[in-house]
């Protein structure tokens, strides 16, 4: 399992649309919840280490948790 500190960026059905801190890059996060985050919330993303080669890059998240301050960024 693989973690990904991110930003919330937009938020749709069951996908987040996030930027990766460590690479900048724009990701689309599928969910299997409806999370309750906001534009703007800095999350930690737990997943597979899979991730399309589309634009933007997608990943299928296993758990998604709000980030402390501190952390990541």
């Amino acid at each position: 399992m693989m973690t990904m500190c991110a930003v919330v960026l937009e938020i749709g059905n069951r996908q987040l649309l996030v930027r990766d801190s460590k690479t900048d890059q724009e990701i689309v996060v599928n969910t299997r919840c409806n999370c309750n985050f906001r534009v703007g919330d800095r999350i930690i993303i737990f997943y597979s280490g899979a991730m399309t080669m589309s634009i933007p890059p997608q990943i299928s998240a296993i758990r998604i948790r709000k980030a402390p301050f501190n952390i990541c960024f």
